[in-house]
């Protein structure tokens, strides 16, 4: 595990608890990622929202969005910390380096079979066919 890998951490506080404690929240979890040897490299508050579905008997709650850069031992802490504080509902970590790879691969592909192909193809003919119509051809009178 001594590969750096990209995580995406999300995680829901209860709704009840105030700016203030989010806000420290999020700091105390941000510190154990760098404590153990990771980096944080996107934070965002996405703000209160409704659940999809009631998580015991709450409805609403405050998400927020982690993306980490690590070995996979700071994301064990950090799942370790998030399981036993009352103040998380739920949260899931998605592996997403991989993902991103492939993603970027199948752009490079889509990107050289574009510029091989040019400009032939359905958007040609749609081009050639609005020149025919603005210059009058094919039209009766």
């Amino acid at each position: 595990m001594a590969t750096q890998r990209t995580y995406e951490v999300m995680f829901i506080v209860d709704a009840t608890a105030s700016e203030e404690d989010i806000t420290r929240l999020n700091e105390n979890l941000q510190q154990i990622i760098t404590d153990q040897g990771g980096t944080v490299t996107k934070h965002e508050n996405m703000g209160r929202r409704h659940l999809a579905y009631p998580i015991g008997r709450r409805t609403e709650g405050h998400y927020v969005l982690f993306e980490v850069d690590g070995s996979g031992r700071e994301i064990a802490e950090l799942e370790r910390r998030m399981r036993v504080n009352d103040q998380v509902i739920r949260y899931i970590t998605v592996r997403v380096d991989e993902d991103r790879r492939r993603a970027e691969k199948f752009k490079a592909k889509r990107a050289r079979r574009a510029s091989k192909r040019g400009f032939s193809g359905a958007a040609a003919r749609g081009g050639a066919a609005a020149e025919a119509n603005a210059s009058g051809e094919g039209q009766e009178s």
